[in-house]
């Protein structure tokens, strides 16, 4: 039940939903793709200033970084790139909240097939549209403005809380890792993830790969004098299939052992060739693999390589060996302790507003939760919007199930010092 103090941050709420809306198109409008970020970075720093909210900026290049053991490689340059990080207390002595979430999104294109522009959001039968409206802008919206709603509803926040907007989620968890590097850590962290209005319950590692074939350029009038990379390529397909097919045969850990296929492959980038009539002389294949909690990433680096080692021997066409690359992604699966006073709480918290208790969540991707429980050692969670096709066409986001977060994030925000308080025993 709400008292009249949470009843007075619910109303604070719902006065701020305009400007939750208002921050969530201010974000999509900047097209934050890879290397792209700095308008939706500058967006948010014009917010965080407006809400006078103390605005820090955390480099990916800071010192020592580059030798981090989880930072993900990479084949662009970190100089000059950055998050954006408000303090609320930082010297305080309560336990410490973090809320996060990532400003960058992944590529609209083939823009020609959205309804309108993705960088231009619209609302349509109470969904609002664009790309990164529901991964994840709108929860970033509702993290900050939960902040907002509780302190205009006249309540302190006495206690450590950290408002984290990263870049580089979408690639390789790299700029969440920079914020724990340089000292930007907590107790707890909350994640709005647009998985609805559920409890995360774990998430399965991810490795990003590149293939490359090496082919014998010719011109068509006689193509058997090369060697055709694409075509040998495709070759390979069946076999990183088959790899996808072992990975979820193996034995799993519960709760991922009652799902039907959790670790899924997709090959997401094929290049190659340079002009129509020659006999290409390379292709390159780039894809992600998913691989279970307690498989390292080092295990399925080394079987992907014998995936290539054996399919260029069973193909035994005279072709050079294949270059196999890993650059982004390799983070490690992990399960999320639901038994944690927090956990209970924001469940509680769930259960008094919607008026039963949450959902848990088992999912086949991974977020930036990965930085904060397998580096960091701290135990979070994800619940957010609802959203659909992220990641693809005329993505969008119900816009009541951002007053949920925003309203849940409140409540969680105003209980936590309540939770500190009492030893973190009464959730």
């Amino acid at each position: 039940m709400l008292d009249a103090t949470e009843k007075r941050i619910v109303a604070a709420c719902e006065a701020l939903m305009d400007d939750t809306l208002a921050l969530t198109r201010d974000l999509v409008r900047g097209y934050s793709v890879l290397g792209q970020e700095q308008d939706a970075l500058t967006t948010m720093e014009g917010w965080f200033e407006r809400l006078d909210l103390s605005t820090e900026r955390v480099p990916l290049d800071a010192p020592d970084f580059a030798d981090h053991p989880h930072r993900a490689p990479t084949e662009w340059s970190s100089a000059g790139r950055y998050n954006l990080v408000s303090r609320l207390n930082p010297g305080a002595d309560h336990p410490h909240l973090v809320l996060n979430g990532h400003l960058d999104v992944v590529p609209a294109e083939p823009t020609a097939m959205w309804t309108r522009p993705p960088w231009e959001p619209w609302e349509q039968d109470g969904w609002l549209y664009g790309r990164g409206a529901g991964d994840m802008k709108a929860g970033i919206a509702a993290m900050v403005m939960a902040v907002q709603a509780v302190r205009e509803a006249g309540v302190a926040i006495d206690f450590p809380l950290t408002l984290q907007t990263v870049i580089e989620e979408e690639c390789t968890g790299n700029g969440a890792l920079a914020c724990l590097h340089q000292g930007y850590h907590g107790d707890f962290v909350l994640i709005p993830e647009p998985f609805g209005a559920r409890i995360y319950s774990g998430q399965v590692g991810v490795l990003w790969f590149r293939l490359r074939i090496e082919g014998v350029p010719a011109h068509v009038l006689d193509t058997r004098a090369g060697s055709n990379a694409i075509e040998t390529l495709q070759g390979y397909l069946p076999a990183f299939k088959a790899l996808e097919e072992e990975i979820n045969a193996l034995p799993r850990p519960a709760p991922y052992d009652a799902l039907d296929h959790p670790f899924n492959l997709s090959i997401g980038r094929i290049e190659g060739g340079n002009w129509a009539s020659s006999v290409p002389a390379h292709a390159v294949l780039e894809g992600r693999v998913g691989f279970p909690p307690g498989m390292t990433a080092d295990e399925i680096m080394a079987r992907v390589r014998q995936v290539v080692i054996g399919r260029h021997a069973e193909l035994d066409d005279g072709s050079p060996a294949p270059q196999v690359a890993f650059h982004g992604f390799r983070s490690e699966g992990h399960l999320v302790d639901l038994e944690t006073p927090e956990i209970r709480l924001l469940a509680r918290c769930h259960e008094d507003l919607v008026g039963e208790p949450p959902a848990h969540y088992l999912s086949t991707c991974t977020t930036d939760l990965r930085a904060f429980q397998v580096s960091g050692g701290i135990n979070g969670t994800c619940y957010g919007p609802v959203a659909q096709r992220i990641h693809g066409v005329d993505e969008c986001v119900e816009i009541d199930s951002i007053r949920r977060v925003l309203t849940t994030y409140a409540l969680f925000i105003h209980r936590w010092a309540r939770l500190a308080d009492t030893g973190r025993n009464d959730a």
